[in-house]
């Protein structure tokens, strides 16, 4: 209620924002990248906690409820692993963070104690970004350089190298295994973005692996194989973790491909080597998330046109679109809108496609710094409400049991906790509803979601009628409790 109130006050004082319908179910992410940020390295330990913490409090504020931190940046680590190096952007030369901590164990309980999910990122083949960098000891390229190819000076695993890939792996399970994450997200870098007139150098792996291939279907092939090997290590793992893949915002352009968009840009499927399509048609990852970084009506790449494309080829699986915070806050909307930003028409775009589930921002920090108000719009309007982020039936399509025992005292609700058996069915967190006297219980109604919480307790001090329901690993929703009044 406290929340409603102050929204009503700002919406009083901001008399241009037409208050939204929000959804109950959505996702709604927020990339935090850690590659060339240098503040993180400038900062303590203590610091950098406090740093995060700030962070993750404004995402919260503006209705984020997912954080895709970006843990692997460079062949490197944001958390403490055996395989590789600590990252560059946390430590000088490849040292443990003193005092010792762990980012990413650290922000999975962060996020989870506010309600949201954490997904860790990872760049598969990229390890250097400029020809004079150098790799501290005990880097995986000091044992095996064989494995890495230099293109415009940078180093990279060469994707057609079966070692690569299986390193690569390695150090995803790695994390799957030890890490509460709750997806493994992949971003637009497979083959490196194309140089002009530089043809990246794999002849050698090429001449050993493409059996006859032409060159183009055989750098598909390599990073297919990597795709489809990870989706089988982690549903055989742990396969309440998803995977998700956030690629360039043009697969094919309709002059290459009559599947592909009206576009006129770089292509995922030629320059980079990622048949994104086919591995949602495979089965092999749970989301798309395109980068769908222009505004509505670009000359090449318009938003209008693409936003429609991946809807209509969401093969199954859920599509949540990329959002530049920056361009979409620039511009103002098009035709007779009065908004001075594209955001409130781009949002809209994707509530209303059938096949789109929700929105990531980049980065998560322009939320946070409130880059052209986007947090004001988000918090007052359009992320108002607390979302649920939607199910991933094809895992799972049980409901978990329901909780028991709720009861409430001093302020605060608790119940009594499902059992956990280590199942994509398993109730690890919370939707506490709440409903004035002779309303009635709905659960579909957005506005009346107080909270999700991964603890069996809550904050209740706002007289109502309250109920609580589980959520499982895949986000299936249980029967609710029974109801509990506050006075």
């Amino acid at each position: 209620m406290k929340k409603f109130l102050l929204i009503a006050l700002l919406a009083m004082l901001w008399p241009s924002a037409v208050l939204a319908l929000n959804p109950k179910r959505e996702f709604r992410g927020a990339w935090l990248h850690t590659v060339f940020q240098d503040h993180y390295l400038k900062r303590t330990t203590a610091q950098n906690q406090a740093y995060l913490r700030e962070q993750l409090d404004k995402l919260q504020a503006a209705g984020v409820n997912a954080v895709v931190f970006q843990v692997r940046p460079q062949a490197d680590s944001f958390y403490a692993s055996k395989l590789e190096p600590w990252s560059r952007f946390l430590t000088n030369g490849g040292a443990a963070p003193s005092p010792a901590w762990d980012p990413l164990e650290f922000i999975i309980g962060e996020a989870h104690a506010r309600g949201m999910e954490l997904h860790a990122w990872l760049n598969p083949y990229r390890v250097t970004s400029s020809k004079k960098q150098t790799l501290p000891k005990g880097h995986i390229y000091h044992q095996h350089p064989e494995w890495f190819v230099r293109y415009d000076g940078k180093l990279y695993f060469d994707p057609g190298i079966p070692e690569s890939r299986s390193f690569i792996t390695a150090v995803v399970m790695d994390i799957v295994e030890r890490y509460d994450v709750d997806g493994i997200h992949f971003d637009d870098y497979f083959y490196p973005y194309p140089v002009k007139g530089v043809e990246f150098p794999d002849s050698k792996s090429f001449a050993k692996y493409g059996k006859g291939m032409k060159r183009d279907d055989w750098r598909r092939k390599n990073v297919d194989m990597l795709i489809k090997g990870l989706h089988e290590k982690i549903s055989t793992t742990k396969p309440w973790v998803v995977f998700g893949i956030s690629p360039f915002g043009i697969w094919r352009n309709k002059k290459s491909d009559p599947r592909g968009s009206d576009t006129n840009g770089l292509q995922n499927y030629d320059a980079l080597y990622a048949d994104v399509l086919l591995w949602a048609e495979k089965g092999w990852i749970d989301y798309l998330m395109p980068q769908l970084y222009w505004d509505l009506e670009h000359k090449l790449a318009s938003y209008l046109t693409l936003v429609e494309w991946w809807n209509n080829n969401a093969c199954g699986r859920h599509l949540f679109v990329g959002q530049d915070v920056a361009v979409t806050m620039k511009k103002p909307d098009i035709g007779d809108s009065s908004e001075n930003s594209q955001l409130r028409h781009k949002i809209n775009l994707t509530r209303e496609a059938e096949n789109i589930q929700g929105n990531c921002w980049w980065p998560g920090y322009s939320i946070t710094d409130n880059t052209g108000g986007v947090a004001d719009s988000l918090t007052i309007d359009l992320q108002a409400t607390v979302a649920v982020p939607p199910a991933y039936s094809w895992i799972s399509q049980k409901r978990p049991a329901s909780v028991k025992g709720l009861s409430h005292k001093d302020g605060k609700l608790t119940w009594d906790a499902p059992q956990i058996k280590k199942s994509p069915d398993d109730a690890v967190k919370f939707v506490v509803y709440r409903f004035e006297p002779g309303d009635e219980i709905d659960l579909e109604n957005s506005e009346a979601i107080e909270g999700v919480t991964w603890r069996n307790e809550f904050t209740a001090e706002d007289p109502g009628i309250y109920v609580v329901t589980a959520l499982s690993r895949v986000n299936q929703e249980s029967e609710p409790s029974k109801t509990i009044k506050v006075r």
